[in-house]
């Protein structure tokens, strides 16, 4: 399985592909990149991550950046703590919902966002050239920020616009998955008033199931919800930027309800565009009409959407992996966030989960993980694409077609060596019915 190196950063199998050489190298190549000014460091709770954090301080400090180590640390706090903190740059150690067995490097920029792909191009070429930047003396200091996750989390508090005292008592329980999240989450609630009952919540990177907060990997949180006789359950992923929901009753509601809830949640207060990716449920379309604003469509990719975001003025925007992106916070997919705007909606509605769930549009949302070798996946793309001509398509990022009764979306993976096909619909039929013409027009 080859090294998987893009706008999402570095992926890979720890001792296979990636080892502590490579990831080195790249983070040289970053530093050499940012000619060596300051650089912030976390990683998410995975046990290969100490040793990788060691091998990227290195090469931060061969090309001159100082370098602060923020330990263990959610993806949003590093994209906080560039902003407040005028950093030149971040590196997560994570590899995010992958297995176990994947770690990587995820690079954020001078604004808290990945690198666009020339920058990402460029990451590569230094490294595959050897073309480093080198100091010989004077090698700049490591530091250390053990309070990062909590400011992060006073400045979601601070950006609440409603009153949190509808929340006091509020039963609720959240899964960490034994990841980055679970330092500083249960004192983000507790602070709401909520009584927290924490499932895997203790952040040795030993993950209590999948990673991926998915329906059949979630299980354990909702019988848990049933258990407790919460009001909601939340699930972060390792390194807690996207989250997941599970009603009342203790039923997963789909990670695409995350964004949906929570831009009805923003839109009730302030009018504004939204920003989502192309993979993202039409719900958020219905939402932004209700509220009479325009939902603006990028490629896959927390970058490209909070890029769009930030040239739109957006007020909220994310993915429909339950990835949730408020920018007076971080542009960066934000599972504290996430929380805060969906916990918010309940507080101003006196509305369950499952009420306010009810009231959204419901459709069937297929998706597919189908393995195809690089080479045939442009091919896959262009025979797709031919299949479907005169129909409304979006080619930025593989194919997206869009029809009057649902859309479909052929693309190649970020972060897996996969392509993905979904497919959404009025009826679970005539969505699987999408998915069976694309694979067909494909030769998948």
């Amino acid at each position: 399985m080859a090294l998987m190196v893009g706008v999402s950063g570095v992926r890979g199998i720890v001792g296979e592909t990636l080892t502590p050489e490579v990831a080195l190298q790249f983070a040289h190549a970053y530093g050499t990149l940012l000619e060596g000014r300051r650089v912030v460091l976390a990683r998410d709770s995975r046990p290969s991550g100490e040793m990788f954090a060691a091998a990227v301080v290195s090469g931060l400090l061969a090309a001159g950046c100082p370098v602060t180590d923020l330990g263990i640390a959610m993806t949003p706090t590093v994209g906080h703590a560039i902003r407040t903190e005028k950093y030149a740059g971040g590196v997560v150690i994570t590899a995010s919902h992958n297995p176990g067995q994947w770690n990587g490097l995820k690079f954020l920029d001078e604004l808290g966002l990945a690198p666009d792909p020339d920058r990402a191009r460029r990451i590569a070429e230094i490294r595959a050239e050897g073309h480093y930047r080198n100091v010989r003396a004077d090698f700049p200091a490591r530091n250390a920020d053990a309070e990062a996750g909590e400011r992060h989390a006073e400045a979601v508090l601070a950006a609440m616009e409603v009153d949190p005292s509808p929340l006091r008592g509020m039963r609720v329980v959240l899964d960490s998955v034994n990841g980055a999240g679970c330092q500083d989450t249960p004192g983000f609630l507790s602070e709401l008033g909520c009584e927290v009952v924490h499932i895997n919540g203790e952040p040795t990177g030993v993950f209590a199931h999948p990673p991926e907060p998915l329906a059949e990997n979630l299980t354990q949180l909702c019988q848990a919800v049933r258990q407790a006789h919460a009001a909601v359950g939340f699930a972060q992923d390792p390194d807690a930027d996207r989250l997941a929901i599970v009603d009342e009753e203790g039923e997963f509601i789909g990670e695409e309800y995350t964004l949906a809830l929570s831009a009805e949640s923003v839109l009730s207060r302030r009018a504004g565009p939204v920003a989502a990716n192309l993979s993202t449920s039409r719900m958020i379309d219905d939402v932004a009409a209700r509220h009479g604003v325009t939902v603006v469509r990028t490629p896959v990719g927390e970058a490209h959407v909070a890029r769009a975001m930030l040239a739109n003025d957006c007020v909220i925007g994310g993915e429909g992996n339950g990835g949730v992106i408020d920018l007076r916070i971080s542009p960066v997919r934000d599972s504290l966030t996430g929380i805060s705007q969906v916990l918010q909606l309940v507080a101003a509605t006196g509305q369950t989960i499952g009420q306010l769930v009810a009231s959204l549009p419901r459709y069937a949302l297929i998706k597919q993980k189908l393995e195809c070798p690089r080479e045939r996946i442009d091919r896959a793309v262009e025979a797709v694409s031919a299949a479907f001509a005169g129909q409304r398509l979006n080619r930025s990022d593989g194919v997206r077609i869009d029809l009057a009764d649902g859309w479909v979306h052929l693309r190649a993976s970020n972060t897996e060596p996969i392509m993905r096909v979904m497919a959404e619909a009025g009826s679970d039929e005539a969505a699987r019915a999408l998915v069976g013409r694309v694979r067909a027009a494909a030769g998948l």
